[in-house]
């Protein structure tokens, strides 16, 4: 069995989860609906508030399915009751941040300022205090979303080595290099 795949998924209160004839989970809660197309070699059994995921062979493909099913119909649960976030700060001198509705305003050193609508989905929030790098807080049911729209955010100025100025996300570590100096 795949250590992943066989753990039983338990349901929140106010989670409600339907498999349908053609092996689409929906999951419903307090924070939206989400849905996923399941492999038909995977079943899905709900009983007494535990979800439990079953393969019905022994292949290697069906073995990979089974942990990866389990994994993403888990961060559908988590999603629709308490949900994902993450934080990204932007560094450098005269760098910023705004938001306005779904639309995020960024001044990277570019001549010009870069607009990037978001997906309705997604909530952001903007944080600039006087003395501390600008902040980008976005939450997401859909954590899949959430990562995909962070590492676009994050790809427009990746942390150079040397100064460590960009768009890096909050605790993440940059090995600096040294300069020219370091090479004499």
């Amino acid at each position: 069995m795949s250590r992943i795949g066989k753990l039983p998924i338990s349901i929140p209160e106010g989670v409600e989860i339907k498999v349908d004839n053609n092996n689409v989970v929906t999951v419903k809660g307090k924070l939206g609906t989400l849905q996923q197309a399941v492999d038909p070699c995977i079943k899905l059994n709900v009983e007494d508030g535990v979800l439990h995921l079953e393969r019905a062979g022994e292949s290697k493909r069906e073995k990979s399915l089974h942990g990866l099913y389990r994994a993403l119909v888990n961060n559908m649960v988590t999603g629709v009751s308490t949900g994902f976030h993450t934080t990204q700060e932007v560094i450098g001198v005269g760098y910023k941040a705004q938001a306005q509705g779904q639309v995020l305003e960024l001044a990277l050193g570019y001549s010009h300022s870069i607009f990037m609508v978001l997906p309705e989905e997604i909530k952001v929030e903007t944080i600039t205090e006087k003395g501390k790098n600008p902040l980008i807080k976005m939450t997401c049911c859909d954590k899949q979303l959430l990562g995909q729209v962070a590492s676009k955010i994050r790809s427009l100025r990746k942390p150079e080595p040397y100064k460590g100025k960009g768009i890096r996300f909050e605790g993440e570590v940059i090995r600096k290099k040294a300069g020219k100096a370091a090479a004499k």
